[in-house]
């Protein structure tokens, strides 16, 4: 059976109105529609294959689709109702239009990187070696205002730096302009394959980024006795205690996504930021 996963901002009534006209139009041409859960669950939360997925919301509910439709291989089209429309291709009014597209065959695949995160426990209880997907970042920063955290980094298996700061963030190519750039970060081409090191509000003299290869992982282990959080993408939020360490490296599995056209990502920067020459 044909199918097509729909991920639906849970709180946009516009979100939800055009979700219910394009299930209408998938299920006349005979396709089977799913909804991905609201919030994230498990990795890999689902064994479902799907020959397209939909996401109806800004780059945060593309963010979720991606979560959910990487590990089965399937592309991922965003129609944005949201602010910024960094990840998504198309806008309300097009909608039908791409999705004659999609089922014509007329589009291509654009693959990006992600990050496969493994949260190594200290204590080696029930959670050590979870193994989570990220497409933008995954940060590492504290609980508590008015406190900084102290974060050791290996990069390749090496010592590298310990940390104070208020976070330290491992960040794709495609997340680079996101938490990254706020973080005065490096903008990257979404075209490359590379992780990008960003400390948060740090204490030290050396604040600058670092821009890794792909085939080095970079570990971040909590040190001292204050605890953390790590955020992946923005929606899985995930406790830290001290000791316990976060494994970032390229993931095996691209995130997939829908283009009509040749993707110009100088473009979508320069309109997103309304930049201009002088």
């Amino acid at each position: 059976m044909r199918s097509v996963l729909f991920a639906v901002h849970p709180d946009r009534s516009a979100a939800t109105d055009l979700s219910a006209v394009a299930k209408r139009w998938w299920e006349a041409r005979g396709y089977d529609v799913d909804f991905a859960a609201a919030e994230p669950s498990t990795p890999g939360e689902s064994s479902r294959h799907w020959d397209f997925a939909v996401s109806f919301g800004g780059d945060g509910t593309i963010l979720r689709t991606v979560q959910v439709a990487l590990p089965a291989g399937t592309p991922v089209l965003g129609i944005n109702l949201g602010r910024m429309g960094f990840l998504a291709q198309v806008e309300p009014g097009g909608m039908q239009t791409a999705f004659e597209n999609l089922v014509n065959g007329e589009y291509q695949v654009e693959e990006r990187m992600a990050l496969a995160v493994r949260v190594l426990r200290a204590d080696a209880g029930a959670d050590a070696g979870s193994t989570h997907v990220a497409l933008n970042e995954a940060i590492v920063e504290r609980n508590a205002p008015g406190h900084t955290i102290r974060v050791g980094v290996e990069i390749g298996g090496r010592r590298f730096l310990t940390y104070v700061a208020d976070g330290l963030l491992v960040c794709t190519p495609t997340g680079s302009t996101a938490y990254n750039m706020s973080a005065r970060g490096p903008v990257v081409s979404p075209t490359m394959r590379a992780l990008v090191l960003t400390p948060v509000a740090p204490h030290l003299v050396f604040d600058r980024s670092l821009v890794i290869g792909p085939e080095e992982p970079v570990t971040l282990t909590l040190l001292d006795y204050r605890p953390a959080t790590v955020a992946l993408d923005g929606l899985c939020l995930i406790p830290l205690d001290p000791g316990d360490a976060v494994v970032c490296s390229a993931s095996p599995q691209p995130a997939r996504f829908v283009r009509f056209g040749a993707p110009d990502f100088q473009a979508v920067l320069r309109a997103r930021f309304s930049l201009a020459d002088r």
